[in-house]
């Protein structure tokens, strides 16, 4: 590639660059300005990442602007370093996500989970104390449970509709279908495993956020006795909802590493145009 050209791209691809990291610094000063606590753990790695960006794009953008040997070189390393940072947390997501998958229950659209088939990064994270009090509260204040009783207002039928006795059957015929809507739902991981008892408990269910507890679990899994109605409580302290964060964490992850894995190849082709521009600007210093 020749010199202008070269130049040419590193000048724009930083310039860019720079925008999209004032952009992330802009969006890690609105994240402080909420007094949520689980936005707020992210600001400071969002801020860092922008602060990172915008200065590697200004070396970059003026050691091309300047065709400065020292700066292209000290950009370059820069570069190498985050390429390999990115191909090292990329192959890190793809081992630990490798492992988790959903179990398929009789008569459910959706899938329970169970924390054991996680990795075991996941399991030694998902149980630390500290770690799960403050993933634990994020899922209290958010309205995953909440919105879910709203869409879903099942009512256990009463002994009369069995017996095909119901008064009005436009009744049964409606309550029927919401508890069949129910059970057909394609809940979320976090939905499956944090607001609801284990379908293997079998309480009976009065609407998508009670169940009746007076029920004898059939199962001896220990998140039976863990799940209450309340709100504040609901099935947060179970293993089936640690097992549905670690889903829904897997899922994200690898997002990111096929995102990571495009970002990659990009860069690289970036890192290579900087190679032409570093060794044409060491040639224009050598005439002189």
């Amino acid at each position: 590639m020749g010199m202008g050209s070269s130049n040419f791209v590193i000048r724009w691809v930083n310039f860019l660059t720079m925008l999209l990291a004032l952009a992330v610094v802009i969006f890690g000063v609105w994240m402080s300005t909420h007094h949520d606590g689980c936005r707020k753990s992210l600001t400071l790695p969002v801020l860092g990442l922008g602060a990172f960006i915008f200065i590697i794009s200004i070396i970059g953008f003026v050691g091309a602007v300047k065709k400065n040997t020292m700066l292209l070189w000290i950009y370059l390393i820069m570069l190498c370093i985050i390429l390999v940072a990115i191909l090292v947390f990329t192959v890190l997501a793809f081992i630990i996500t490798n492992n988790g998958s959903g179990h398929n229950v009789s008569g459910l659209r959706y899938k329970e989970y169970q924390l054991k088939d996680y990795s075991s990064w996941f399991l030694k994270q998902l149980n630390n104390t500290n770690n799960w009090k403050h993933l634990k509260s994020c899922l209290v204040k958010s309205e995953d449970c909440n919105n879910l009783a709203k869409q879903y207002k099942v009512y256990h039928l009463n002994p009369e509709c069995y017996l095909f006795l119901c008064i009005d059957s436009n009744v049964f015929n409606s309550d029927f279908q919401t508890l069949k809507q129910y059970k057909m739902a394609k809940l979320t991981p976090i939905e499956a495993g944090c607001c609801r008892p284990p379908s293997e408990c079998g309480y009976p269910v009065i609407n998508a956020s009670y169940y009746d507890l007076s029920f004898h679990p059939i199962s001896s899994n220990n998140d039976c006795k863990l799940y209450k109605n309340s709100r504040a409580v609901k099935c947060y302290n179970c293993d089936s909802c640690k097992a549905g964060v670690a889903q829904y964490m897997k899922t994200e992850w690898r997002v990111v590493a096929i995102f990571n894995l495009a970002l990659f190849v990009v860069l690289s082709m970036i890192y290579m145009v900087g190679c032409c521009a570093r060794r044409n600007a060491a040639q224009s210093q050598s005439k002189f």
